[in-house]
């Protein structure tokens, strides 16, 4: 199980990685567009702009996700019920978790 707190701890790491560079292109582009003369009837740029920072709010919400399944895979780890589907109580497949170790579901309740 050590082996699997390390993986998810990595994944964990990188994922906080990525938000912060995802803030900071963020704040780029905000910073851009306070820079740039507001003429929302001609600048064909604006649509860009706007686009690009609804694009990096879902990437950064993605990313939340991403961090908040990670610390309750962790959370399941440490209280012994990691590997278990949190729907119908089942074994996860190793291979799912191999796959997605923060999986909190069988392959049979995710497609559902």
């Amino acid at each position: 199980m050590d082996e699997v707190a390390a993986v998810l701890r990595e994944r964990r790491r990188e994922a906080l990685e990525r938000l912060a560079g995802t803030g900071a292109e963020r704040d780029a582009v905000v910073a851009a567009s306070r820079e740039q003369v507001a003429d929302d009837e001609h600048d064909p740029e604006d649509a860009t702009i706007a686009y690009e920072r609804r694009l990096l709010d879902a990437l950064a919400h993605d990313v939340r996700e991403r961090v908040a399944e990670v610390d309750a895979a962790l959370d399941r780890l440490e209280r012994g019920t990691y590997g278990t589907c949190t729907r119908c109580h089942r074994p996860v497949p190793v291979e799912r978790l191999r796959a997605l170790p923060s999986a909190a579901t069988c392959v049979t309740c995710a497609s559902r």
